[in-house]
């Protein structure tokens, strides 16, 4: 396995993490991987080698190791190591993804024009739910691993002697010794806290991206409430200032016309539509004095 180019991609994911993700990316390399390929490998090298029995039956050591050991250590925490930082690399596929639509969005319209994004690292819209995304990803890949080193070793301890019963060609029961329990111990212990850690971390970056998210929702919905109710305010009172005016008029061209038709006619002397109003009936009774003069 070539750690080098894995902590190379990785090392992308560090600018477009929080706080949370760069910690859990250090303990990752520093605690987990770092100690896995210069220290585990060598202390569980000799397990197969140096698990020692006290029958010489052809097979039956082997038999009993695969008892025991169904997946060596080494083995399972390279697949979990493998497993929790490759969804890391979606964000970056993700960024490299709106980077090339970035890209031929400007040689399609020019350098000038607009952007699709002002920030192609920054974690809205769909970068965001990736991100959330492989988080939960990575707690469930944890929590998985953790249980299956949990349910095949009881309690992660290593036992100093194991007992072979009933499984062939192995007659009776067979006592075999674990070469270096105590040391093998110890470094299950330390994986598997570095692993709580990591666990801890992971569920802290899924809180604070769920409140950051939250927090800038209710800012911008109280911002838009705001400019909302301050649109209808001035839309008011623009009405007012309307309505004000155009009710003068109305009311000094209908006084005008009520001082107009109370003047006597000059035939008849009589006033003529003292009580005439701005209304169509007022029209239609005005026509009709007409004819009957």
């Amino acid at each position: 396995m070539d750690w080098k180019t894995l902590q190379g991609l990785l090392s992308g994911v560090n600018k477009y993490s929080t706080a949370f993700g760069r910690i859990w990316l250090s303990v990752v390399f520093v605690f987990r991987v770092l100690v896995f390929v210069v220290a585990a490998e060598r202390v569980w090298g000799d397990e197969q080698k140096d698990f020692d029995c006290n029958h010489r039956q052809p097979g039956c050591t082997n038999v009993c190791y695969d008892h025991f050991f169904p997946i060596s250590h080494i083995r399972l925490w390279a697949l979990q190591l493998i497993f929790v930082t490759c969804p890391s690399l979606l964000v970056i596929m993700h960024v490299a993804y709106r980077e090339d639509r970035e890209r031929k969005n400007r040689q399609k319209n020019g350098e000038n024009c607009p952007k699709l994004y002002s920030n192609t690292g920054k974690k809205h819209g769909g970068l965001w739910w990736t991100y959330l995304l492989t988080l939960f990803f990575k707690l469930a890949i944890e929590i998985v691993f953790l249980y299956i080193l949990h349910s095949i070793w009881n309690s992660f301890d290593l036992p100093r002697l194991v007992k072979c019963q009933n499984l062939p060609p192995c007659p009776n029961t067979v006592d075999c010794y674990i070469a270096r329990p105590t040391e093998k111990r110890v470094f299950t212990y330390f994986m598997v806290g570095a692993s709580a850690i990591c666990i801890v971390l992971t569920v802290c970056e899924i809180f604070y991206l769920i409140f950051k998210r939250v927090v800038r929702s209710a800012q911008k919905w109280k911002k838009n409430k705001k400019s909302l109710s301050y649109s209808k305010a001035s839309t008011c009172q623009c009405h007012l200032r309307l309505e004000q005016p155009l009710d003068g008029k109305a009311s000094l061209l209908q006084d005008n016309l009520d001082v107009q038709n109370s003047k006597p006619h000059k035939s008849t002397g009589h006033a003529c539509g003292s009580a005439t109003k701005l209304s169509p009936e007022g029209d239609s009774k005005r026509d009709k004095g007409s004819e009957t003069v």
